[in-house]
């Protein structure tokens, strides 16, 4: 079984959230950003270099960690553990509602093709999506730590 350390965005302007999609593959569904923490490198300094890389922005702000959660990665087809750091982020600027970027330089990549994504904000907290593979672990904290309340549970 392989380990891995991973740092996880939750990126908010006012009350929404930042979730994308994988232009080329859809069936990686919804998503927040995250990546790999690298060797050396802690996980607020990944998850600063993550989200800038996955989306594009910059000018982003560490609020603060949120929890880690353990993921058993084998209900995906993944012969992983994931230990999970998660974080809130503001991004203070002004931003498209939707827009496209690539990373061009994704962790783990067999191919290294860029790799092309889908960003929009989704409100908080009762307009966000499922997310996949449990990328929504941590969103209860983040409601309770902004200040909103929520009528129903994250899948």
């Amino acid at each position: 079984m392989i380990e891995a350390r991973k740092a996880f965005a939750y990126i908010t302007q006012g009350d929404s959230l930042l979730v994308f999609t994988h232009t080329d593959f859809p069936e990686a569904g919804i998503q927040v950003p995250a990546g790999t923490v690298e060797p050396g490198e802690t996980p607020e300094t990944a998850v600063m270099r993550e989200a800038q890389e996955e989306t594009g922005l910059t000018g982003l702000e560490l609020v603060g960690f949120l929890g880690y959660r353990r993921r058993d990665m084998s209900d995906v087809g993944l012969r992983a553990i994931h230990h999970r750091y998660f974080y809130h982020l503001r991004c203070p600027d002004p931003t498209p509602v939707t827009w496209r970027h690539d990373e061009t330089q994704p962790h783990g990549a067999i191919d290294p093709a860029p790799i092309r994504f889908d960003f929009y904000w989704v409100t908080l907290p009762d307009g966000v999506p499922e997310l996949i593979a449990d990328h929504g672990q941590m969103l209860e904290e983040l409601i309770e730590r902004i200040g909103l309340s929520r009528s129903a549970g994250f899948g």
